[in-house]
Parts: C-alpha cells; structure tokens; sequence
C-alpha cells in the first residue's frame, strides 16, 4: 500500500487551498517584474520576485505532497516554505544599506556604514538559512527528528535575534535627516520619498516577524504537535503574513526610489 499524505501531515491537508496559493504567488511575481521593469529599478529588487516564485513551487509541492506524497517531496515542500522568506529579510536590509550607502553620510558608527549593514546581516540571514535548510531535512527523517528540529530552532532563533537589531539600525537611520532616498514620481520631497521607504519596511519586517514567531513555536512544540497539526495557523500566519507582506511591496512600490545606477547617473 502506498504513503498517504495523513503519514507524513498528520493531517488530511484541505484540497484546493495550495493550488490558489501557488497561483496568486505567480501572479505578484508577474506584476512586480512589471513595475520593476516600468521603473526602471535596480536590478537585486528581483530578490522579491525569486521569493514569490520559490513560494509557489513550495504550494506545488503541497500540492503534490497531498495526492501522491514522497519522503524527497516532502522534504521539499517543507524547504521551500520554510526557507523563502529569508530573501525578504534580505531585501529590507538591501534596501536599509542601499540607503546609507546612497546618503554617503560617512557614520562613524560601525553599524551604520553601508557595507557593515549590507553584509552583517546578508551574513547572519545565510547563517540561519543554512541552519534551517540542514534542520529542515532532518526532521523528516525519524532518527534525526528532534536534532533537525532544533537546529531549526536555533536558526529561527538568530533570525528573530538580527531581525530585532536591523529594526534597530533602520529606525535610527529613518529618524536621521541625512539620510535620504531619490525622489519617485509624484513625491514632493526626498523627506516624504524616505517616509514611504522606511513605513514599507516597518511593516514588512513585523509582518516576517510574526511569520518567524509562528515558525519557532511550531518547531518548539514539534513535530506533529497540536501547532502544526493546525493547518489553519499555517495559512494565517505563514501564507497570510508572507502574501500581506508581498502586497505591501506592491502598493507602496519602492523601485522608484532605487533606480539602476546608468539611470542615477542620468538623473544627475
């Protein structure tokens, strides 16, 4: 007799639900290469459209997983909901160095210098993605199980710990009149142009934060725990938050404020 989705779950997993989510994911990946390529923005905003399109491959998989359910599928399912997100941290503390590199205000602070902002916490993202990845595909195997899942642990935990402190850095460097952005169309002044740009990556990184709470509590309470079995969390505060944070990045496009550097270069 073949694997059943309930064996690996440990839950029915609801139909329809993942193949609407991988849809809509393939949709925000369309309309922002649009509006990256209408504006002309600097080319690491694709960041957010790699994310969108590993988040749809992770609700194909669940697709997948739920009508004919592998270990190896699952495992990958499991990565690649688990580890996307990660980009988007990335891309918010792109978007903070990019800030302080463009104002060229010449901090002496280490922690507000452009390349420590960039690279720091570029570094603890992979630090924490490589944790997560290596605990992820544990977990699935019964013998490393607990193992996996607190290196997962571990990994989530130094994410929230450096996305705590990036919080941090972009607020002082939102409070701080000497640094600005370029000014996009229709935006009156590079202090309004800034406001939008630090208001979209408030609320973005305390929407991943979130996401990342619920992920810890879940690896926390386990593997097949009364948190996971609760596919209605997954959907609320991974998919939801993930999703709410994707329509953020539309609405308040920022690639207008970073545009590529030939274009930067004409502006001048």
């Amino acid at each position: 007799m073949g694997e059943k989705a309930i064996d690996y779950f440990t839950y029915t997993p609801v139909q329809g639900a993942p193949q609407t989510a991988a849809g809509i994911f393939l949709v925000v990946a369309g309309i922002i290469v649009y509006q990256i390529k209408r504006a002309r923005a600097a080319r690491w905003m694709y960041i957010l459209v790699g994310t969108a399109i590993a988040e749809s491959i992770g609700y194909i998989l669940r697709t997948t997983c739920i009508n004919h359910v592998s270990l190896g599928l699952y495992i990958s399912m499991m990565l690649f909901l688990l580890l996307p997100p990660n980009a988007l941290a990335l891309f918010n503390y792109k978007v903070v160095g990019e800030i302080a590199r463009y104002s060229n205000v010449g901090a002496k602070q280490f922690y507000l210098r452009p390349r420590f902002i960039t690279w720091f916490f570029f570094a603890s993202d992979v630090f924490s993605f490589i944790l997560q990845s290596t605990g992820g595909s544990m977990m699935a195997q019964e013998d490393l199980e607990t193992t996996g899942k607190w290196i997962c642990v571990v990994g989530l935990a130094i994410q929230l710990g450096f996305l705590a402190a990036f919080v941090v850095v972009a607020i002082i460097i939102g409070r701080d009149p000497k640094y600005i952005v370029s000014c996009g169309p229709r935006q009156v002044s590079e202090a309004a142009a800034k406001r939008r740009v630090m208001w979209t990556i408030h609320s973005t990184t305390a929407l991943l934060y979130v996401r990342s709470i619920y992920r810890l509590a879940e690896m926390i309470d386990g593997y097949g725990g009364k948190i996971y079995s609760a596919e209605w969390a997954f959907y609320v505060f991974d998919f939801a938050a993930i999703l709410l944070m994707f329509i953020l990045y539309i609405v308040f496009f920022i690639g207008h404020n970073f545009p590529r550097k030939s274009i930067r270069m004409e502006q001048i």
